[in-house]
């Protein structure tokens, strides 16, 4: 198991590299002059001149890249080129909103995806399998952003049950932290709940189908424990794959939702960076966000042994 993840980690550096080479074309790639974000619109040239050489901007871009690279490697991410925050200082206040968001949101897609998917596996061919699948696929359909608005019209706006917008840390207020998560997480849960609901189904199909289910049943065991006990355990495997592969497409989801619920998170932090040109913060957040992907696919290996030991990792 160590050799095994050593390995992994090995070969995720050169596919960290390449990622890096991206993150930091693409962003540099951004139409507009950051000098503007620093200085204004009404700076001179010769002030954004002294700006560029100031931050290195008038290097060559493999000049800056290996530079910016350098600093990454030491745990330098720079500062911001609006607020001259230190970036690494921004990310370790962002990312635990971003991180409670991910895990309420999986926690609630896990929380209604399982048991729907195993309902509608057993009464396969009936209403409730059609109504459910009905259901998971109207909220893959509906983006985050409106879902988010459907959400706070609804329970914000008409039944005034939860608060629209804002966070509140969970050591300082952890009642109202959650009143403050709980919608947006629900944005983006339910549409992940979807994926999980018919990755459970067609699994729960193929396992209750095999031979030793019908030979559970045979010594007269209970539906119940049939399902659970010997169908659920090998059906989560590929739903745990589904989990990990979609913790990316969590994240990108993060970053609409935090934006419509004004939570100080790394997806608006990723926003805000890009609407101004800021190339630190908009660099440090990207490489954040891929590197906690490679870290979930470890975990998703780990997860896969855990749940079956002949599982070869």
């Amino acid at each position: 198991m160590v050799s095994y993840f050593s390995r992994k980690l090995v070969q995720m550096l050169p596919v960290a590299f390449f990622v890096t080479v991206i993150v930091f074309a693409l962003t540099n790639l951004l139409p507009g002059d950051p000098t503007v974000t620093i200085l204004g619109e009404q700076a001179t040239a010769d002030q954004r001149a002294a700006v560029r050489v100031e931050y290195g901007l008038d290097q060559p871009a493999p000049v800056r890249y290996a530079t910016w690279l350098g600093r990454v490697v030491q745990g330098d991410f720079g500062r911001s080129l609006r607020t001259r925050e230190d970036v690494g200082a921004m990310l370790s206040a962002r990312i635990p909103v971003t991180l409670e968001l991910a895990f309420l949101s999986i926690l609630i897609a896990v929380a209604i995806g399982v048991p729907a998917g195993i309902v509608a596996a057993r009464f396969r061919g009936t209403v409730i399998d059609v109504m459910t699948s009905f259901l998971a696929m109207s909220s893959v359909a509906i983006p985050y952003f409106w879902m988010g608005i459907l959400l706070i019209m609804l329970f914000s706006l008409k039944l005034g049950w939860l608060p629209a917008s804002g966070y509140a840390r969970f050591t300082e207020d952890p009642a109202q932290n959650l009143r403050l998560m709980i919608l947006p997480a629900l944005t983006i849960g339910t549409a992940f709940a979807a994926l999980v609901m018919r990755q459970t189904r067609a699994s729960m199909l193929q396992i209750l189908s095999l031979d030793y289910i019908r030979t559970a049943r045979a010594k007269g065991l209970s539906e119940l424990i049939v399902v659970l006990r010997h169908g659920l355990r090998n059906a989560l495997i590929p739903v745990i794959t589904v989990i990990g592969l979609q913790i990316g497409a969590l994240l990108g989801g993060a970053v609409v939702t935090e934006t419509v619920f004004a939570l100080p998170g790394l997806g608006r932090m990723l926003v805000d960076g890009i609407f101004q040109r800021d190339f630190p913060v908009i660099q440090g957040a990207i490489l954040f966000i891929v590197v906690a992907v490679f870290a979930v696919n470890l975990f998703t290996d780990f997860i896969y042994r855990i749940l079956d030991p002949r599982v070869q990792v």
